[in-house]
């Protein structure tokens, strides 16, 4: 009998528990046994898991979050905690792991494969800027509700004459705020990968008060970086991957705005909104597919690999191709939703 351990790394979003369900269920057409880590790489660590069979992942599909938790824990952060993770899967007899996260979860899971151990990487996030997939589960989720929300924010927007500034996740890639933006009709779209000056903004919305539209809705992603200044954080202190904490650029820009154009301006920050909740279908079977073909992996012995969508199949890519760099919004899309400005 085969044993498969399994973590979830990183922020949490909608469709995680799909995979853990998937994984669980095909294991145990192998006659496999599951165990999942506690709390990420952190658990691994310190060799604290929980049996995964098919009594404990009944009627998980449908939540959100991770029925076995999530933390933003390094393990190449301090020394030793590669040969705990070693003594941990010794002690267990795993034959695999499989790890489920990000940019940053899976290139630890990368690092560690090429440290020897036995990994298989799922890629989640929220931003969709893993490269070598073409979505990750969790941001059809996230879009949709930022999508919602800016539809929300043109009836209040409209009723008091008032900008309505929108902070949406997205540090480096700003993907959620990009298609959220054009499928809500924001008014302008302001993402990582393009910095704009103030006056460039409110000249979109000038526009529009010179056309009679007396309010505007702006969507801006956490990384956008207004020119002439610094990216805008909620702090100094940095992650375990040496992350800033983003968050504050919505508010700021709301107060530029008003000072610059004079129209009144508020600031709405959507934040972990946007990862709680159900998955929708799409996180939903795209997580499950994700968790077949991650056991499937392992039954070839296929490691260092991480599943991936590409066009409408699922397939392996090296993990080193998909943290390698980030996928970021390119300029053509960026072009479509500027037709739309003002």
């Amino acid at each position: 009998m085969k044993r498969i351990g399994v973590l979830t790394g990183g922020g949490d979003c909608p469709g995680l528990n799909p995979v853990i369900r998937a994984i669980v269920r095909t294991a145990r057409m192998e006659n496999w046994a599951v165990i999942g880590f506690r709390r990420g790489w952190r658990g691994i660590i310190q060799n604290e898991f929980v049996e995964l069979d098919l009594n404990s992942t009944s009627g998980i599909l449908q939540r959100g979050g991770t029925i076995i938790g999530t933390s933003r824990t390094n393990p190449y952060k301090k020394d030793g905690d590669v040969a705990k993770i070693r003594r941990t899967m010794k002690l267990n007899k795993l034959d695999a792991l499989i790890a489920i996260g990000g940019e940053d979860t899976l290139g630890a899971a990368n690092k560690l494969y090429k440290d020897g151990i036995p990994v298989i990487g799922v890629p989640k996030t929220i931003d969709n800027d893993l490269n070598a997939t073409d979505y990750t589960f969790g941001y059809d989720t996230a879009l949709n509700i930022a999508m919602e929300c800016i539809d929300r924010l043109h009836t209040t927007a409209d009723s008091h004459d008032r900008i309505m500034v929108v902070e949406i996740m997205g540090r480096h890639a700003g993907w959620i705020t990009l298609e959220a933006g054009i499928a809500g009709g924001a008014d302008v779209v302001l993402i990582p990968e393009v910095p704009m000056t103030v006056k460039d903004i409110c000249g979109y919305i000038e526009e529009r008060h010179a056309r009679g539209k007396n309010f505007s809705v702006i969507a801006v992603a956490e990384g956008f970086i207004i020119k002439g200044e610094k990216i805008v954080t909620t702090g100094k202190t940095l992650d375990a991957f040496g992350h800033v904490h983003l968050g504050g650029v919505g508010e700021r820009l709301a107060k530029l705005i008003e000072k610059e154009t004079g129209f009144e301006t508020r600031a709405t920050v959507l934040g972990h909104i946007q990862r709680g909740g159900s998955p929708t279908a799409f996180d939903r079977v795209l997580g499950t597919r994700f968790g077949v073909k991650a056991v499937q992996l392992v039954k070839d012995g296929k490691f260092g690999q991480m599943v991936s969508l590409c066009g409408r199949d699922i397939v392996s890519v090296a993990l080193s191709s998909a943290v390698g760099k980030l996928k970021t919004v390119p300029a053509d899309m960026y072009e479509l939703a500027k037709v739309f400005f003002g």
